[in-house]
C-alpha cells in the first residue's frame, strides 16, 4: 500500500558555498533515502532550502560590503545550483525570505502564543562592544560551566549537551572579532520548554528501537534539563514578530532557527500551491499513515528531536497548558529524526575560516557526483565521525567504481553487444547461472530494508557484494573464450546482463546518473530516474528566485524486472573516471590547504 513520506532536510545557511561536510549530513542521504521511497512506490514530498535570516548573515554580509538580502540572494542561487549538481531529487527547495514563509512562520508563532507557550521576558544580551550589535548565542564561545569543555557555544554545549545562554559561560568571546561581550537588559519572547516536558518524555521513549542510538540518547539526555529558549532577537533581518505593539518595531525579530524549522511546513505549503493543489500538503502533515523523516547533521538534533517536536505539540495545543490547534489545524510530529555524526577532512574538522574546506563546486567541477555520493554512502559519517581523505576517495572510486561496477557493465555490455547485438537468450541455465540470478534477484530484500531504516552503509555494501559475486562468476565462467560455443556464451551473457540490470535497480538511489547510463545501455526507452533542476518564480509577480525541483516519476521500479531477449544493446560508455593519484593529490590538496 502506498504511503505518503515526507522527507525534510536540514535547511543550509545563505551565508557561503556548502563543503562536502555539510552535504554529507543532510544531502546526500536524505536523496537516497527519498529515491528509494519513490521506487518503492510511496509518494514522497522533499522539501526544504536556504535559511537566510539571522545575524550571521547580516555578519558575512557587513564583512563584505553588501546588504544582507544581496548575501542570501547569492548564495541561495550558489547552493542551489551546487545541490542540482550533486542530483538531489527536492521537489521544492526555496528559501526563508519568502512571503508564504513569512506568513507561516507567523501563524506557527501565534497559535503557539495563544496557547499560552510563548512569553515575553527580560533577558540579559550579549552585545558587540564596538558595533554595538546583538551577538547571535552561537557566536560566543567560552568554557563550559556544567562540563568545563573550553569551546562551549552560547546556545548549548556540544560536549554535555546542555542548554546554555551565552551570560552562564566562563570566559566568554566573540567568534566575529574575539572581543568579550557586554550583556544588557533586552525583551524576548520565550518558548516554555518545560511545558512540554512530559509530552516530549513520551514522544522521545516511543521511538525506542526506531531511531538511530546516537539521536536518541542525545535527545533523552536534554530531557531533564528543559529550559525556556529565547524565540526572538534584537535585529533588524528577520520575520517580524506578529503581535501589535511589536511587528513595526525595526529591531525585534524572530529567532532564525524559530523560523528556519518551520520552513519544512512553509515549503511544502509552498510546493502544494505551485502544484495546482493548495491544500495538497495536509496529506504529509495530517494524515494518520503518512511518515515524516527530518535528515541533517548531529549538531541539529536538539531543534529536530525536541525543539520542532514542542513547537508543534503546542501548536496543536498539546502541552501542560492545553489549548487547541491552530488554523492550519494539527499538525503531525517527525516520525524520525536521522541524524549524522561529523565528516571531519585529513584529521581535521571542516572550517571555511581555517582553509580546511572542499566545496561541493570546486569537487564537482574536477569529478563525477556519483563518486562523491558513493563515498558517502559507503565511507560517511552514518553512525560517527568519520574523517574523509584522498587516499581512501581515489582508492573506492577505483577500486570499487571503476574496478568492480564499472568493470561489470563495461565487459558485459561489450561483449553482448560485439557479439549478439542485442540481450542474448538464455539456452539451458547451469548451478552457477541459477545460483547467481536467486542471489541477485533476492538481494532486493534486505537491501531494501536497509535503506528503509537508513541504514545506508549496509545496503550498497550488500548491492556491491552482488557485483563483486557477478565478477567472480564471469571470470569462472570465461565467455570470452566460447566462441565455438555460441549456445553457452549467450546463457552466461544473458545472466550476467540480468545481474547488471538487477545491480542498476539496487544502486539507483545511491548513483542516479549512472543508474541512467546503464539503462539507456541495456536498451531502456524514456527516463528512468528523474534528475532535479532549476528554475526561477516568483510570488505575485515579484522577483524571482530559484528554486529546485523536478519530475521523479520516471520508469525505476524496486524489484527485479526480467531482462528481454532480443532488446538492442546501446555502445557503453565508461561510467566512472579512473582517477590517477598524484594529479588528484596535485590538483587537489590546494582545495584543502
Amino acid at each position: 500500500m502506498s504511503q505518503h513520506i515526507l522527507t525534510a532536510v536540514a535547511w543550509p545557511y545563505a551565508n557561503g558555498p556548502r563543503h562536502i561536510g555539510h552535504v554529507s549530513g543532510f544531502g546526500v542521504p536524505s536523496d537516497i533515502f527519498s529515491r528509494y521511497q519513490r521506487m518503492a512506490g510511496n509518494k514522497v514530498l522533499m522539501v526544504s532550502g536556504t535559511d537566510e535570516h539571522g545575524t550571521p548573515i547580516q555578519v558575512q554580509a557587513d564583512n563584505e560590503g553588501v546588504t544582507a538580502k544581496e548575501l542570501a540572494d547569492r548564495y541561495n542561487r550558489v547552493i542551489a545550483e551546487d545541490l542540482t549538481g550533486l542530483g538531489l531529487s527536492y521537489d521544492l527547495f526555496t528559501r526563508t525570505t519568502t512571503k508564504n514563509h513569512y506568513a507561516i512562520a507567523q501563524e506557527i508563532f501565534k497559535g503557539l502564543y495563544d496557547n499560552g507557550y510563548i512569553f515575553p521576558k527580560i533577558t540579559m544580551g550579549a552585545i558587540s562592544p564596538s558595533n554595538g550589535r546583538t551577538l547571535p548565542d552561537r557566536y560566543i564561545e567560552g568554557t563550559c560551566p556544567i562540563c568545563g569543555y573550553d569551546g562551549a557555544r552560547g546556545d548549548q554545549c556540544d560536549n554535555c549537551g546542555n542548554q546554555l545562554d551565552p551570560i552562564q559561560l566562563i570566559n566568554p568571546v566573540s567568534r566575529v572579532n574575539g572581543e568579550t561581550p557586554i550583556f544588557a537588559e533586552t525583551e524576548h519572547f520565550m518558548l516554555d520548554l518545560p511545558a512540554f516536558a512530559e509530552v516530549l518524555g513520551s514522544y522521545l521513549q516511543s521511538k525506542q528501537g526506531e531511531w538511530r542510538p546516537n539521536v536518541l540518547k542525545f535527545a533523552l539526555n536534554l530531557l531533564g534539563d528543559l529550559q525556556p529558549r529565547a524565540i526572538s532577537r534584537d535585529l533588524d533581518w528577520g520575520v517580524p514578530i506578529p503581535l501589535d505593539g511589536w511587528r513595526d518595531q525595526p529591531n525585534k525579530r524572530l529567532y532564525v532557527w524559530f523560523d528556519a524549522v518551520v520552513g519544512y511546513l512553509s515549503a511544502s505549503i509552498e510546493w502544494a500551491r505551485r502544484s495546482g493543489d493548495p491544500e495538497a500538503w495536509r496529506q504529509w502533515w495530517q494524515n494518520p499513515d503518512a511518515r515524516g523523516y527530518y535528515f541533517m547533521g548531529k549538531d541539529n538534533i536538539v531543534f529536530h528531536a525536541e525543539i520542532w517536536p514542542a513547537m508543534l505539540s503546542g501548536y496543536n495545543g498539546v502541552g501542560a497548558r492545553g489549548g487547541s490547534p491552530g488554523s492550519l489545524g494539527a499538525l503531525d510530529l517527525p516520525s524520525e529524526v536521522v541524524s549524522s555524526e561529523f565528516l571531519t577532512m585529513e584529521g581535521k574538522k571542516f572550517s571555511s575560516s581555517r582553509q580546511v574546506v572542499i566545496y561541493v563546486r570546486d569537487f564537482l567541477a574536477r569529478y563525477d557526483a556519483d563518486a562523491l555520493r558513493y563515498y558517502i554512502a559507503v565511507a560517511g559519517p552514518e553512525n560517527q565521525d568519520t574523517d574523509f581523505t584522498w587516499q581512501e576517495f581515489v582508492n573506492r572510486n577505483n577500486g570499487e567504481l571503476v574496478a568492480a561496477w564499472g568493470n561489470l557493465v563495461n565487459r558485459s555490455v561489450s561483449m553482448a553487444a560485439k557479439n549478439f547485438g542485442s540481450i542474448p537468450e538464455a539456452g539451458e541455465l547451469s548451478d552457477a547461472d541459477r545460483a547467481l540470478l536467486e542471489r541477485s534477484r533476492n538481494a532486493f530484500g534486505p537491501v531494501g530494508a536497509e535503506l528503509r531504516r537508513s541504514r545506508f552503509k549496509n545496503a550498497i555494501t550488500e548491492a556491491l557484494d552482488v557485483v563483486r559475486e557477478a565478477n567472480k562468476y564471469l571470470a569462472e565462467q570465461e565467455p570470452w573464450k566460447l566462441k565455438d560455443d555460441t549456445a553457452r556464451q549467450k546463457s552466461i551473457l544473458h545472466v550476467a546482463l540480468q545481474v547488471v540490470d538487477d545491480a542498476k535497480t539496487m544502486l539507483t538511489p545511491f548513483l542516479p546518473g549512472s543508474s541512467n547510463k546503464v539503462y539507456a545501455m541495456l536498451g531502456g526507452q524514456g527516463v528512468w530516474s528523474g534528475m532535479p533542476e532549476m528554475r526561477d518564480v516568483d510570488e505575485d509577480g515579484g522577483e524571482p528566485y530559484p528554486v529546485i525541483t523536478g519530475d521523479y516519476d520516471g520508469a525505476a521500479r524496486w524489484e527485479h524486472q526480467p531482462i528481454k531477449p532480443g532488446t538492442p544493446l546501446a555502445p557503453p560508455v565508461p561510467l566512472f573516471k579512473k582517477l590517477d593519484p598524484k594529479v588528484v593529490n596535485e590538483e587537489l590538496s590546494r582545495l584543502g590547504e
